[in-house]
């Protein structure tokens, strides 16, 4: 799961350099194309990350590695299981 300390703030706070670390460990999969999006993605995004960005990617983070390419490569689309503005949001930054 994702870090419970991000759950009781707002999703527009600034991720702190703590969280960010946290969520970098997590991020790191197995496939390499994988890394390769969610690398661009925090070398893009992490000075001005949010809470609400970071569990999006806790949320994506849970899926396996082949779902997660899928949605990347947008051959499937998010499943509703997982649909969210947070997940949504991060998703398409990670695709841009």
């Amino acid at each position: 799961m994702g870090d419970e300390l991000l759950d009781t703030l707002d999703r527009n706070t600034p991720l702190g350099e703590r969280a960010l670390s946290k969520l970098r460990w997590r991020c790191r999969r197995g496939l390499l194309e994988n890394d390769l999006f969610i690398e661009r993605f925090f070398n893009r995004y992490a000075p001005q990350m949010t809470v609400g960005q970071a569990r999006g990617m806790y949320i994506l983070m849970d899926l396996s590695d082949n779902d997660l390419m899928d949605l990347f490569m947008k051959r499937k689309p998010l499943g509703a299981e997982i649909e969210s503005e947070e997940v949504s949001e991060v998703l398409s930054l990670l695709m841009a």
